[in-house]
């Protein structure tokens, strides 16, 4: 753990190194002793939350204060619970991959760009991107012609997620192909919806615009995190795993939230950036590439808190009112607070704000495969708390649940119990979708003849192999999943169903499932083949569509001899991108219901 303090005769950078070990913090002024926030107390709430939650894995929990004299009274970091499959326990060094709070990054470094006088022309809030990326180019003319750099940081494009149109090989100018090609589920500007393509688009600025060249990470990192002495924050996974103090993403096999919700066996998943990018930065680094450690995350809570001021040498790093300006609301991102005690989510620029009992809150959380991640802070209030988690299924539960927990211990608010609701609202099962008919009606077509390569534009080329019936006349590759499917996916074929399965090389998924449900209906899963280093069981499979047995659905399209899938639930997936109210696809056609719509070659 270390709680520090500024001591009036002691230079920061010696404060920050000679005081780690120190139980408490010393005032500036008194010398007396400062409350610690994670004292005995919080550290038992905490590690008794990791084990009502059965938690596969840990936290590391960041918190700093200022007195009303800008003193930082508190600055304490601590790790709890488990860092890595093998056992390693969560320090305030382990390193986690903290997901979306890396669009803050992305943000703060095109506010460089617009505050960089060299560059002609001069890039601004509102210039038109189209402007400065010849390449963006959209489904819709208009947010093609009129969108900015504000759009696409606050989703209001109109472009739900389109996370699974990644492929391990793109990069950026590959990406900003494809998205001509994805179809839009809102008008421009008229509703806010997640989406990552437009954090990637950002991340070309850097070597689009500055005579260097530059890469975006590169970027990030001279000019954001060695000026704030963030050296252990990096977007480079073999250099955050190279000092031992990567965390695994920590996930439950066989989880069956039906039975159990909290039941399953500890397994790490797959590390999702680990094939590309190194310092350079993967395609993705721009919506979700940063990896850091709670030790990191207090200096960037303190700059934060500070306007942009760097805490050690009161040097800017982010320049004026650049903080003010994104986390001002642009546009409602609920139509209503998930609880009594919160006020409407207004979303900004990588920035939520929201009120909490009273109190303004601006913070932003962060997903990625194993990983959730909370980082907030009361400006009012003149402190920041963080939580980082490697539990995949309810780390932004527990997180959730230990930032207000401190919050109300900071404010010296009487307690909400907050484990006891989240668990009673855990504990309630989804809704179970309509089982398989038992005699049920065939498709359209014979299953050998759905089995073959398919292309979508914005998605590529996916080959899919009929697994179940057997294929009289399999491909060569397909004939190799089939002789290993029971290996590398385990469970993922049932018995007496048939289903089609592919391979894909993605961030976000390696095999696609289809499996017949009805007539032309079919169910469709996105799973992770997954090493376990255990020779009983050598893989495990992550299913990407959570615990429920409500998931995507694919239609057959079937014509003379032209077949096509037309897939549904891409849009509402694992984020949630498409919000509240946006309207499923509707027509007459396969192609008009389907959200992504793939023709066999």
């Amino acid at each position: 753990m270390r709680l520090l303090s500024l001591l009036s005769l002691v230079p920061y950078y010696l404060a920050w190194d000679t005081l780690a070990g120190l139980p408490q913090a010393l005032s500036q002024e008194t010398g007396a002793n400062i409350t610690s926030i994670i004292d005995a107390d919080t550290e038992a709430f905490i590690n008794q939350v990791l084990a009502d939650w059965k938690s596969p894995g840990g936290v590391a929990v960041a918190f700093v204060k200022r007195d009303d004299n800008g003193t930082w009274t508190n600055i304490e970091t601590k790790g709890f619970g488990r860092a890595t499959a093998s056992g390693t326990n969560v320090t305030e060094n382990t390193m986690f991959n903290i997901g979306s709070n890396s669009k803050l990054f992305t943000v703060l470094a095109t506010s460089l760009l617009i505050n960089n006088e060299t560059l002609s022309p001069r890039l601004n809030w509102d210039s038109k991107v189209k402007d400065f990326i010849m390449q963006f180019n959209l489904t819709d003319p208009v947010a093609t012609a009129e969108a900015t750099p504000l759009d696409l940081m606050s989703h209001r494009s109109g472009y739900p997620l389109h996370d699974f149109s990644y492929r391990y090989s793109d990069d950026v100018p590959m990406v900003l192909y494809k998205m001509q090609f994805l179809r839009q589920s809102a008008q421009f500007r008229d509703i806010w919806q997640y989406n990552n393509n437009m954090y990637t688009t950002l991340s070309y600025f850097p070597p689009l615009l500055l005579p260097s060249k530059q890469p975006f990470a590169r970027y990030v990192k001279e000019h954001i995190l060695d000026p704030l002495g963030m050296n252990q924050t990096t977007y480079d996974y073999n250099l955050a795993n190279s000092n031992g103090q990567r965390a695994d993403g920590m996930a439950r096999e066989g989880l069956d939230v039906y039975k159990d919700p909290f039941a399953g066996t500890s397994r790490a998943a797959q590390y999702w950036t680990s094939k590309t990018g190194g310092e350079d930065g993967s395609v993705l680094a721009g919506a979700g590439g940063v990896i850091t450690c709670a030790v990191d995350v207090a200096k960037w809570l303190q700059m934060l808190l500070l306007d942009g001021v760097n805490p050690a040498n009161n040097q800017t790093v982010i320049p004026p009112g650049v903080l003010k300006k994104i986390a001002s609301a642009i546009i409602p991102q609920t139509g209503a607070p998930d609880w009594p005690e919160y006020s409407l989510y207004a979303y900004g620029a990588a920035q939520l704000q929201i009120t909490y009992r009273g109190h303004l809150i601006i913070e932003h959380g962060g997903f990625i495969r194993g990983f959730n991640t909370q980082i907030s802070r009361l400006p009012y209030d003149n402190f920041g708390v963080s939580v980082l988690t490697n539990d995949n299924e309810y780390g932004k539960v527990i997180g959730e649940i230990i930032k207000n927990h401190i919050i109300d211990k900071t404010l010296g608010l009487e307690p909400i119990d907050w484990n006891s609701r989240w668990k009673a609202l855990k504990s309630i099962a989804p809704t179970r979708a309509t089982p398989r008919p038992e005699n049920v009606t065939l498709p359209s077509t014979n299953f050998t003849k759905l089995a073959g390569t398919y292309n979508n534009e914005g998605y590529g080329k996916i080959e899919l192999c009929l697994l179940a019936p057997e294929d009289p006349n399999p491909t060569a590759s397909c004939r190799d999943l089939a002789a290993n499917v029971s290996t590398i996916l385990p469970g993922a074929v049932r018995s007496g169903i048939p289903i089609l399965v592919g391979a894909v090389d993605s961030p976000w998924f390696s095999h696609i499932a289809v499996e017949h449900f009805n007539a032309d209906l079919f169910n469709v899963s996105l799973f992770i083949s997954t090493p376990t280093n255990d020779s009983s069981q050598p893989y495990w499979t992550y299913n990407d569509k959570r615990q429920s047995d409500n998931g995507m659905i694919g239609e057959a399209d079937v014509e003379g001899d032209k077949v096509a899938f037309g897939l549904a639930g891409f849009w509402a997936g694992l984020w949630d991108g498409a919000a509240a109210g946006v309207p499923k696809p509707t027509g007459n056609t396969v192609r008009e219901r389907a959200e992504v719509y793939f023709e066999k070659i």
